[in-house]
């Protein structure tokens, strides 16, 4: 048996910063979310990513995908949306078959109210403390990290104006 690739002392502390990133970040997010427009994060990101479609519509599948979560998962958040009046389910015209998820124009409206808190709770938490050029390694690094994570692009790495 190989012996394992132990981490270095500087890829360990490279390694255990980004996990407290990881685990410190999204509840922030959630929290200014919650606070201020009575959304999740994850809500509010399957949302903006409606919000940002032409016909305001994905199909559920598509949808799943590009928020990186399951089916299951993002059939829950669409419910608890659709009961605020945000989000509601359709069947697709095309086929019939797939099931949409649009946003309504009162999910739009919300989503557009919430944009601004949002943004400034990024820029507090992640991109204020960066310069430019970091910005841009940043970019870079998870971009890596997605492809290696994702290679076929099937998840989330998918440009949201795809």
């Amino acid at each position: 048996m190989d012996e394992p690739r132990w981490l270095s002392e500087d890829e360990q502390k490279a390694w255990r910063q980004l996990a407290m990133l990881m685990t410190l970040l999204p509840p922030a997010l959630d929290a200014q979310l919650q606070r201020d427009s009575d959304l999740t994060h994850f809500g509010y990101w399957v949302m903006a990513m409606l919000s940002e479609r032409p016909e305001r519509s994905l199909r559920m599948s598509d949808l799943a995908a590009r928020a990186s979560a399951s089916p299951s998962r993002v059939s829950h958040v669409v419910a608890r949306l659709e009961k605020n009046g945000w989000v509601r389910r359709a069947r697709s015209d095309r086929d019939g078959r797939s099931n949409l998820a649009e946003l309504t124009d009162a999910g739009y409206r919300k989503v557009v109210e919430a944009a601004p808190g949002h943004v400034d709770r990024v820029r507090d938490l992640v991109l204020d403390a960066l310069t430019s050029t970091q910005v841009q390694q940043m970019g870079e690094i998870c971009g890596a990290m997605l492809r290696k994570i994702d290679p076929d692009g099937r998840m989330g790495t998918r440009p949201l104006t795809e």
